[in-house]
């Protein structure tokens, strides 16, 4: 098979599809690497490398997409890309399409076969290629929220843990995934006063163990959730329903109430955000203010730390690729429901319930149109 990588072009994003290391196995597998110039330079892999490992360096995007029958990326592609797409290119990406009714008209169109990472599953039913960048982002997401809790930023000027004599800064994180674990481990890491909200007793409950009693937990309905962000300084969206547009829990009310300064930070904004008065930013034009509150809505943000990244987003996507590169597109998702549980797009037909719903188009399950 001819796997192509194209250079990232959304804004400010540095990540790269394949590292030189997947690139070799691929070439040892017997299958071609197209590799676009410079394609990993922002996330330390130099075109050097990827030559080494026997790929192919490609000097022009629409050169590369027009040779490729595979296309690897990191995130969905943006309308600079739409005029290369072509019939019966396979696509291997996240692809968030429940808030991108553009994007999804475009791959129907072109009959493109679509597998997003964001809503593959395991053996488990997990989302093994959603983990690593929830993990990134819930991480960077509080320090990302002590940045623009400073003043400069539009922030309180609160320091996130405080100092001897001076109480700490009041978190709330909405969600008890991974990004909400993520981003509770590190605010407590800083010394933050941390309250974790979240519909499942169980899960809160398993937190509680985990974290030994010292973050508080909250049960999520609309008082509790109300109060909790309007007593906090930083607020951070991490809920998840794989493959639809995320639900609206934090309301225009709610962001009124909260004190002037505090700051939010939408994880979820990849599916259209939990927060009524998110809207999705750039790296290059990140943060805005509404009622006094800022906030915080990048829709790439592991984008930022792109060497641990792509190097995590890597050891998760590879062993599908690798798969679909050996077996061809239909026969890998023939053999794993898991990686058939990707497929949001299938020659022309929308495959993904979740989607469907959130754009109110018709689908069919996959393995009534790969069959």
């Amino acid at each position: 098979m001819i796997v192509g990588v194209p250079k990232e072009i959304k804004d400010h994003e540095t990540r790269v599809g394949i590292t030189p290391a997947g690139a070799k196995t691929l070439v040892d597998a017997g299958h071609m690497v197209l590799v676009e110039a410079s394609a990993g330079e922002l996330s330390a892999f130099p075109d050097s490398e990827y030559i080494a490992a026997g790929a192919e360096i490609i000097p022009a995007a629409a050169q590369l997409w027009a040779a490729a029958e595979l296309i690897v990326k990191v995130k969905e592609p943006v309308p600079q890309e739409f005029p290369l797409f072509r019939d019966g290119l396979a696509l291997f990406t996240y692809l968030h399409l429940a808030p991108a009714p553009e994007l999804t008209d475009h791959l129907l169109d072109k009959k493109i076969t679509g597998i997003a990472y964001e809503t593959i599953r395991d053996k488990t039913g997990a989302l093994p290629l959603l983990t690593p960048m929830s993990e990134v982002a819930g991480r960077m997401s509080v320090q990302v929220g002590a940045t623009y809790l400073q003043t400069e930023h539009g922030g309180r000027g609160l320091l996130l843990g405080g100092v001897p004599g001076v109480p700490p800064a009041s978190v709330c994180v909405i969600g008890g995934g991974i990004v909400g674990t993520n981003a509770a481990r590190v605010a407590m890491g800083f010394g933050a006063k941390v309250t974790i909200v979240d519909l499942n007793l169980n899960r809160l409950r398993e937190l509680d163990d985990i974290f030994n009693g010292r973050l508080y937990t909250l049960a999520s309905n609309s008082y509790n959730l109300s109060r909790a962000v309007q007593e906090s300084d930083l607020v951070i969206g991490g809920v998840l329903i794989p493959g639809a547009t995320a639900p609206k829990i934090v309301t225009k009310h709610m962001v009124s109430r909260m004190k002037k300064g505090a700051v939010i930070v939408d994880v979820a904004i990849d599916q259209g955000g939990c927060v009524e008065t998110a809207r999705p930013t750039s790296h290059s034009n990140p943060s805005y203010l509404v009622d006094g509150v800022v906030h915080y809505c990048v829709t790439n943000m592991p984008g930022a730390v792109p060497h641990t990244s792509t190097l995590a987003l890597t050891n998760s996507t590879f062993p599908y690729l690798l798969r679909i590169a050996n077996l061809g597109a239909r026969e890998a998702l023939l053999k794993d429901p898991g990686l058939a549980e990707g497929l949001n797009t299938w020659l022309g037909t929308l495959t993904h319930r979740g989607v469907a719903e959130s754009q109110q188009r018709s689908f069919a399950t996959p393995a009534s149109v790969i069959a």
